[in-house]
């Protein structure tokens, strides 16, 4: 059953995923923490734990890559993955994702999206894992069970993980090509809100040097995004 709806997840995430971050915009908020000194501790705790799975991410993709996209919008692998950050964590991409929706989630202050946002993508998530496992298990066979037994499904074992950075190169390019529509969509979606909040919460004349720093910020993050698609576009930057 989880294979199947993993499939199901994994087919048509790109239209279902988009739908559940509209919660992040419902103004219902953690009764517990609707004081401006917890808001401000939600956001810095919030951005800390996104930028975590940031990192996660960037470590993985410039390490050792693996395409994610499936082909044909179905569960599919050329080889078996097993360096990088492979070697510590089995699906470090979707604990990087996770970690960066938990952390938008707590400095969205949305409990709308904390309730019911958050616990979707975990389940989506852990169905896709299965449904990808249990095609590379039919693939790899014996390969991928001896890959199991060795690397945790989900909690990265940071044992030597110094050792795997240190001996393997990072490949700059291939982050910033594959990777730079990621960080702008979080950033930019999380600005917009912080931006909306301050507002309502405050007002423009009581807030505008914060609500001017919040839209140089997009400035630059939106510069830097079509700057990384302009690279790519016209192949200065190719992905190896």
């Amino acid at each position: 059953m989880m294979v199947k709806i993993g499939n199901f997840f994994f087919r048509y995430r790109n239209a279902l995923f988009p739908l559940v971050f509209v919660l992040l915009f419902f103004e219902r908020r953690w009764p517990v923490f609707n004081s401006e000194l917890a808001e401000r501790w939600e956001i810095g705790i919030g951005i800390v734990v996104a930028l975590s799975g940031q990192i996660l991410r960037a470590l993985t993709i410039g390490l050792a890559y693996i395409k994610r996209g499936g082909k044909k919008k179905q569960v599919y692998a050329e080889k078996l993955v097993q360096n990088g950050i492979f070697a510590h964590c089995r699906n470090p991409l979707y604990l990087g994702n996770l970690l960066i929706l938990f952390g938008v989630g707590i400095a969205s202050n949305s409990l709308p999206f904390v309730l019911f946002g958050i616990p979707f993508f975990l389940f989506a998530y852990l169905a896709i894992i299965h449904a990808e496992e249990n095609y590379l298990e039919k693939k790899f066979g014996q390969e991928f069970k001896d890959y199991c037994k060795r690397v945790n499904r989900i909690i990265p074992n940071f044992s030597r993980i110094g050792n795997t950075i240190k001996s393997m190169e990072f490949n700059w390019k291939r982050l910033i090509v594959k990777e730079y529509a990621t960080p702008f969509a979080w950033i930019t979606g999380l600005t917009f809100l912080i931006i909306k909040d301050t507002y309502l919460d405050h007002g423009y004349e009581a807030s505008k040097y914060t609500l001017w720093s919040l839209s140089i910020l997009l400035l630059v993050a939106t510069c830097a995004f079509f700057t990384a698609w302009y690279l790519k576009k016209n192949k200065f930057l190719r992905s190896n």
